[in-house]
C-alpha cells in the first residue's frame, strides 16, 4: 500500500458546490471547520448525526469501526477520513447567499454612539443556534410607521449577538427615526439573512476588501470570520471616508493590522470638506489600483454606495480582474 502520510485530498460538498481540503487521517468535520464551512455539529463523535452526509463518489473510511464506506452510503463527517478525493451530498450546508431569510423578533441589548454620527446597535436573537448566515450578509429592520431598512451585519456568523452600525445624518431623517424607535422599544422585527456577496468558506486566494463609510460594517463581519477560521491568505482592507473623524472604528482596524499577520489596513481619507463624494471615490479607487495585486488571482469584496462600487468595478475590470472575482451587494440591489 502506498504511503499517504502528508497527503491532502479535495472534498466537494453538493448541492452547495463548496470545496475544501482534508489531510490524510484528519476527519472531514475538522477539516471543514478549519476551512470556515459551517457544518451543523454537536457531539463530534457520531451520535448526534447532525453532520450526516451521503458519499457520492470516492474512497472513505469510518473511524469508529475501521470499515470502508461504500458510495451511496450515509456517513458522519466527524467519524470519516478520506482515502482520496471525495464528493458528498449534505443539504445542511448552504452555498454563499442561499440561506432562506427568516422573520423574527430580536431584543435590543444596547445602542452605543461610537462616533459623532454612528451608533453601534447590539441585538439578541431567540434560538440563535438555529439561525445560520454567512459573513458579509445583511438584514432588514422593521420599525413602526416606516419602510424596512437594510443594514450590513457587522458581527461574524459565530457571534452570540448581532451587531449593526447605523449612521444618523440630518440628510437622512429615516435613520434618526430608526435609532429613536430602537431606543424606545425592547424588541425589533428583523428579516435575515439577505445578500449573495458573502463567504461560505475561507477563500483559497488573496482578498481585497474595499469599504466606503459604514460599508466597514460588512468588512468587519468578513474579517472576524476570516480570523476565527485561521485564514492564511493575504487580506488587504481599504476604508475610504471624507474626514478623519468619519473613520469611526479606525482603532479596531489598526489593531487587526498590528495583531493579525495576513491583514494590511489602508485608510483613505479625503480630508477636504469642499470635495464631493465622487472625488473621494476616485481617491479610494486609485489606492486600490496601486495595491500591486495580481488581478488574475485575487477576490474583491466592496461595500459602499452604487457610485463607489461601480467606479471601482469598472477600474478593476480594465486592470484585468475577472468579473466573477468581484462581489458586492450593490450588483444585486442596484443593477445598472
Amino acid at each position: 500500500m502506498a504511503d499517504m502520510t502528508g497527503a491532502r485530498f479535495r472534498v466537494t460538498l453538493r448541492p452547495a458546490d463548496l470545496r475544501y481540503h482534508v489531510a490524510h487521517g484528519e476527519d472531514l468535520l475538522t477539516a471543514a471547520t478549519r476551512a470556515g464551512i459551517a457544518v451543523p455539529a454537536a457531539c463530534r463523535n457520531g451520535v448526534c448525526e447532525l453532520c450526516e452526509a451521503r458519499l457520492l463518489c470516492g474512497q472513505a473510511r469510518n473511524t469508529r469501526n475501521q470499515q470502508d464506506i461504500a458510495p451511496g452510503s450515509r456517513l458522519m463527517l466527524c467519524r470519516t477520513v478520506a482515502q482520496g478525493p471525495l464528493e458528498l451530498e449534505i443539504d445542511a450546508v448552504m452555498a454563499a447567499g442561499q440561506s432562506k431569510p427568516n422573520t423574527m423578533q430580536a431584543s435590543v441589548v444596547d445602542i452605543e454612539p461610537i462616533s459623532h454620527d454612528v451608533y453601534r446597535v447590539t441585538l439578541k436573537l431567540p434560538r440563535r443556534r438555529e439561525l445560520t448566515f454567512h459573513a458579509g450578509q445583511y438584514l432588514s429592520l422593521q420599525v413602526p410607521d416606516a419602510e424596512p431598512s437594510y443594514f450590513s451585519i457587522a458581527s461574524s456568523p459565530s457571534a452570540t449577538d448581532i451587531e449593526l452600525h447605523i449612521q444618523v445624518s440630518p440628510d437622512w431623517g429615516s435613520s434618526q427615526r430608526i435609532v429613536d424607535a430602537l431606543k424606545a422599544s425592547d424588541t425589533v422585527t428583523l428579516t435575515l439573512p439577505h445578500g449573495k456577496a458573502c463567504l461560505a468558506a475561507v477563500p483559497e486566494r488573496p482578498l481585497l476588501l474595499v469599504a466606503a463609510g459604514t460599508g466597514f460594517a460588512q468588512m468587519k463581519s468578513l474579517v472576524d470570520y476570516l480570523r476565527e477560521n485561521n485564514c492564511q491568505q493575504p487580506v488587504r482592507l481599504y476604508w475610504g471616508v471624507r474626514r478623519h473623524e468619519d473613520m469611526y472604528l479606525r482603532t479596531l482596524a489598526q489593531q487587526w493590522h498590528e495583531e493579525w499577520a495576513p491583514l494590511s489596513f489602508v485608510p483613505v481619507v479625503g480630508d477636504n470638506e469642499d470635495n464631493d463624494w465622487a472625488g473621494h471615490h476616485d481617491q479610494l479607487v486609485r489606492s486600490v489600483l496601486a495595491s500591486g495585486a495580481d488581478w488574475q488571482n485575487v477576490e474583491v469584496h466592496a461595500s459602499g454606495s452604487p457610485a463607489m462600487v461601480y467606479t471601482l468595478l469598472d477600474a478593476l475590470l480594465d486592470a484585468g480582474l475577472p468579473q466573477d472575482a468581484f462581489f458586492s451587494d450593490v450588483l444585486e440591489y442596484a443593477p445598472r
